[in-house]
């Protein structure tokens, strides 16, 4: 299969497991572009993208602009939080504004769940959900299935793979167990029962609120931030309790058993769900997924805009 299913990456929960492997095998190419003196390529040369940020975001939009310049399309930057938004427009007539500046694809960040879905069936240009609220963010679950696939071999059969952190307010969490699963891995989430979804079980994941009992069962630990901005309440008493019974540290790292690798999808609170010495450890490849994001951001694109009627 040389296509997508799918003509927008509204989540993960639309793609097959041929469209996901399909984006790792396209992520393969670029990730040898991208380390190459050259670092371009010219197969989006008369292509136009948008980046509608909603809500503020550092590294996810300098990923995805990166990933379109290096494919060479022409790139909009648009940051909701400096524009008419404020003064009252729809996202519907901010759309159709930067539409008719003739945008091929649009890369959405918005707090609303279901924005990207909305804009979708809205409007003409190709669609990529950068994170729509607390629902999903493909993007970030792709690169990170893709570096977990780097580290222990493509085949995910098998493979334990536990999620730490506030999976209530996280719409990686949901994107990762959702790709994980297609793949064939388990998941696993562990965190404060104030933190996890009531029917989580419902998906087919484990749920485990000890860390050290996690640690053990997975070959793979992504810890999650504590969504502070994202809680209109109190779910633990203190942060530092919280990173005496969830954070991550050397200590607990080197009495396990087993030699894990560690992940987080950043930005991190050193200290808080994991120390800096684990962050920095060569358990992690924390800094590999920021690498692997640019890869498969490249691969997502170009895959999408094969599919762009130029009439």
């Amino acid at each position: 299969m040389d296509n997508l299913s799918v003509d927008h990456l509204i989540g993960i929960k639309n793609l097959t497991k041929e469209d996901i492997e399909l984006i790792f095998k396209t992520a393969d190419s670029f990730k040898q572009v991208i380390n190459r003196p050259i670092k371009k390529v010219p197969s989006l040369r008369d292509i136009t993208i948008a980046n509608l940020f909603f809500e503020n975001s550092t590294r996810t939009r300098l990923s995805f602009e990166l990933a379109e310049k290096r494919l060479s399309a022409d790139v909009v930057n648009f940051s909701a939080s400096s524009s008419s938004v404020k003064k009252g427009e729809t996202l519907i007539d901010t759309v159709n504004n930067i539409l008719a500046m003739k945008v091929d694809l649009v890369v959405m960040r918005h707090p609303n769940p279901g924005a990207a879905k909305f804009l979708s069936e809205r409007v003409k240009a190709k669609i990529i959900n950068a994170g729509d609220g607390t629902h999903e963010h493909p993007t970030q679950a792709l690169l990170d299935a893709y570096s977990i696939r780097e580290k222990h071999g493509e085949n995910f059969e098998g493979r334990r793979v536990v999620i730490v952190g506030d999976i209530s307010h996280s719409r990686v969490a949901l994107s990762n167990i959702f790709c994980l699963q297609k793949l064939g891995a388990e998941v696993m989430v562990c965190g404060p029962t104030t933190l996890i979804p009531k029917h989580i079980d419902k998906l087919g994941v484990k749920v485990e609120h000890n860390l050290r009992n996690a640690l053990e069962w997975c070959d793979v630990a992504n810890m999650l931030r504590i969504q502070l901005e994202r809680q209109d309440i109190k779910y633990f008493p203190s942060l530092r309790e919280y990173t005496m019974l969830f954070g991550l540290t050397k200590d607990l790292l080197n009495s396990l058993d087993n030699e894990i690798t560690i992940m987080h999808p950043g930005p991190i609170n050193r200290g808080v769900e994991i120390s800096s010495d684990v962050a920095d450890s060569d358990q992690s490849i924390i800094l590999q997924q920021v690498e692997n994001g640019v890869a498969i951001r490249m691969a997502i694109i170009y895959l999408l805009a094969s599919k762009i009627d130029r009439n």
